[in-house]
């Protein structure tokens, strides 16, 4: 278990915990408890209930695809796949490697695995970038993206792969163009802030966001900046950032502040926006209105989930709210046939109509390894739609196999242990752990 398992610092207020402690200071005798049921005061949306209306219709993923690439953060410039072909379980890993530097107190791990071209790129979280075969995990090279040692250490970015070329950003602000053969740069940009996500690549041009909600529109070919788009600055924050998505000339990006932009991909000129901080603001945790899932769209509509508690569907085109829902997260959307599954921040995997967001089920996964007390969280990773399961994995080193059809754990296995990364690609499962390993499962 490492220390950031936890995305979500929380701050304990010493001056509260005096005048609500059950304990006596002065010598007298304790009052008796106070008959009842309990209410949390602190967080109380409407409570999430499957849709009775839904009850027996099938939920269909469509067929299984071969999917040849994960180019890119959420698996390609949509961040949506569909279902996928691969395991529905895991067992003995066909092979594993040590990426390089692991997750610690200063330098988070963030950035995931990319597959293309027969290849597995990675970066720790020193920015070393490593290739690896598919086939057996053997490493073709690695090179050092942070080669002038600072005075201050930095954590974040991501890779992408587009047009036969590796794309990188890091904490240091730098965005590069890299030959997948051999790790020679190829170009340059350094941006003025720390980059906390993996670019997006679409266009011809690569996408980055800054820490401090800035989306900078670089030339994919040159390096030459091409544009800029600032949101509201936000000092509070998730660990971390989301990747835009983008298609057809439009770029949505998702700020720290809530908001949601859709631009124009060719100069940065705003098509609509949007805002999914919550209403009510009633306790820390609830009050960052990051949004750390990636937003994900089919083409005609954008799912965007923001940790402050909403989900909502958004008109590609007009920017109008086609539905939302009250439930919040910081795990990426999976969209599959006719439906979305998503991690809430209650551990509950939910089941959503696409075009309606109806919910069809809900299975509830457990939150602490120690349930009676309450202690020792565990933070889950997923969904993925793969081989006709949805998968998740928990910190704790277990997996959780879901039947898609009404939301049923058919399997629990055992899995590595603080998974916070998954690729799909050519009938293989890919898990990247904070420790800095790479699993392979076929």
């Amino acid at each position: 278990m490492t220390f950031f398992r936890q995305i979500v610092p929380i701050a304990c207020l010493t001056a509260a915990s005096f005048l609500f402690t059950g304990c006596d200071w002065f010598g007298e005798a304790e009052a008796p408890p106070l008959l009842g049921e309990r209410i949390s005061v602190l967080v109380s949306d409407n409570e999430l209930k499957p849709d009775p209306q839904l009850a027996g219709q099938p939920v269909s993923l469509g067929k299984a695809v071969n999917n040849g690439a994960w180019s890119q953060a959420g698996g390609s410039p949509l961040h949506a796949v569909g279902h996928v072909a691969g395991p529905s379980s895991i067992g003995r890993a066909t092979w594993d490697v040590d990426i390089g530097s692991s997750a610690g107190s200063r330098r988070p791990l963030l950035s995931g695995p990319v597959i293309a071209n027969g290849r597995v790129f990675t970066m720790d979280s020193k920015f070393r970038i490593s290739a690896y075969t598919v086939d057996e995990g053997d490493r073709l090279w690695r090179v050092e993206r942070d080669p002038v040692k600072r005075d201050w250490e930095a954590f974040g970015g991501g890779l992408a792969f587009a047009d036969g070329k590796l794309y990188l950003s890091t904490g240091y602000g730098q965005l590069s163009a890299m030959n997948p053969e051999n790790g020679a740069v190829i170009w340059e940009h350094d941006l003025p802030g720390p980059i906390r996500a993996a670019p997006l690549v679409m266009d011809g041009m690569v996408f980055a966001v800054t820490v401090d909600n800035q989306l900078f529109a670089v030339d994919a070919g040159t390096g030459e900046r091409k544009w800029r788009h600032a949101g509201f600055a936000e000092t509070a924050m998730l660990l971390g950032a989301a990747t835009p998505a983008g298609i057809d000339g439009t770029v949505i990006v998702p700020y720290s502040s809530g908001e949601v932009f859709s631009l124009r991909a060719s100069d940065g000129r705003p098509i609509w926006s949007d805002n999914l901080a919550a209403v009510r603001r009633v306790d820390a945790a609830s009050s960052l209105a990051d949004i750390r899932a990636l937003p994900v769209t089919d083409g005609a509509l954008v799912y965007a989930i923001s940790h402050s508690g909403r989900t909502v569907a958004i008109d590609m085109r007009t920017g109008a709210r086609v539905w939302e829902r009250n439930v919040g997260g910081v795990r990426t959307p999976w969209i599959a046939g006719d439906w979305l599954f998503m991690i809430s921040n209650e551990s509950q995997v939910i089941a959503l109509s696409r075009r309606e967001g109806r919910i069809r089920w809900i299975a509830q996964l457990d939150r602490y390894e120690d349930p009676e007390d309450k202690e020792d969280a565990i933070h889950w990773y997923g969904p993925a739609v793969v081989g006709g399961t949805v998968l998740v994995f928990g910190g704790h080193g277990k997996g959780v196999a879901i039947d898609p059809a009404d939301g049923t754990i058919k399997e629990t296995f055992n899995s590595p242990d603080d998974v916070m990364a998954i690729a799909v690609a050519g009938e293989t499962l890919y898990l990247q752990t904070e420790d800095a390993d790479l699993y392979a499962y076929r």
